[in-house]
């Protein structure tokens, strides 16, 4: 099969890790790197065996497919410039900063016939590729995803940072839409929110009580879910599952019966596969942009909670 040309834009921390996937597999031919900071262009590129740019402009029509990893305020420019260019997109989390600016990309991409793809990469973790087979009709959903202090990704709160990830996930597993939202939170070390905490009511009944933080002591990326049958627990990090069912005995007691499932998985890798697989059949991504989407429009219903409980606290 003939190789996929592929190119990078944002040669940052993470940007460096997708260079260097698309760099090592086969279905891949890593073309370019760009970076409007030109030493850090030229650094992975050196390491990836890729030229380097400074405006993305120069490999439109060069390459067939690229992962934006930029900070969030260019990703619609950028994706969108790629896309009419007849470029396949993978676009990293959040796929935009607003609502209708993801919704253009959606058409657009269902209009040039090209795929669009959203890194939201949890989606790619072994242990939600377990929940997915093991969640059915949650109740009650409680996730903590909390890190210490880095000045990188704080071009955004922590919200579009850290709780999209759960919120994604949420939506995922649920399969429900959105009623409500209630959120409490504060900025303590960025001009953005820092640490927040949201309470999110679907159809259906199920709330998911979801934590984020990027001014923790720890790292922790932990969810639970309760439903009528079991209690399941991920741990996204260490990428473990546990899940505990009630078991009739034949006394007509019952007993709690645990499963332990310890994965393995590179998810980047998974999902930059999964990008290239769909790139190369023409096939709809795992995580597309409608995915990308919702979670977006849902980050911004929490944060009008958050905004409306940031501006009670200031009166008092």
């Amino acid at each position: 099969m003939k190789k996929i040309r592929t190119a990078v834009v944002g040669a940052g921390y993470l940007g460096k890790f997708h260079a260097q996937k698309y760099a090592a597999l086969d279905a891949s031919e890593l073309r370019a790197v760009v970076d409007l900071n030109a030493a850090a262009a030229q650094s992975v590129a050196a390491q990836c065996g890729a030229r380097h740019y400074t405006d993305y402009h120069a490999i439109l029509g060069e390459v067939d497919a690229v992962s934006i990893v930029t900070p969030a305020a260019a990703h619609y420019e950028i994706a969108r410039d790629c896309l009419r260019a007849g470029v396949d997109v993978l676009v990293e989390k959040p796929i935009t900063l607003e609502v209708g600016q993801a919704r253009e990309l959606i058409d657009l991409a269902a209009d040039r016939g090209r795929i669009l793809q959203v890194g939201h990469l949890e989606r790619f973790n072994p242990a939600t590729l377990k929940l997915e087979q093991v969640v059915r009709d949650p109740l009650f959903i409680e996730s903590h995803r909390i890190a210490p202090f880095k000045p990188r990704g704080t071009d955004v709160d922590v919200l579009l940072d850290l709780m999209i990830h759960d919120i994604d996930l949420a939506l995922s597993l649920v399969g429900r839409e959105v009623l409500s939202v209630e959120a409490c939170g504060a900025p303590v070390l960025s001009d953005h929110v820092d640490i927040a905490n949201a309470r999110i009511h679907f159809e259906g009944g199920c709330v998911a009580n979801v934590t984020a933080s990027r001014i923790s002591l720890k790292s922790e990326r932990k969810m639970r879910f309760f439903q009528r049958d079991a209690y399941v627990s991920a741990d996204f990090h260490t990428r473990q599952v546990g899940v505990y069912r009630r078991v009739p005995k034949a006394d007509g007691g019952y007993e709690i019966a645990q499963e332990q499932f310890q994965l393995d998985g590179d998810a980047l890798r998974a999902e930059i596969e999964s990008f290239l697989h769909c790139v190369g059949t023409r096939s709809q991504p795992k995580v597309g942009g409608e995915d990308g989407r919702r979670a977006l429009a849902a980050a911004l219903k929490v944060r009008a909670a958050m905004s409306r409980f940031l501006a009670t606290t200031m009166r008092h």
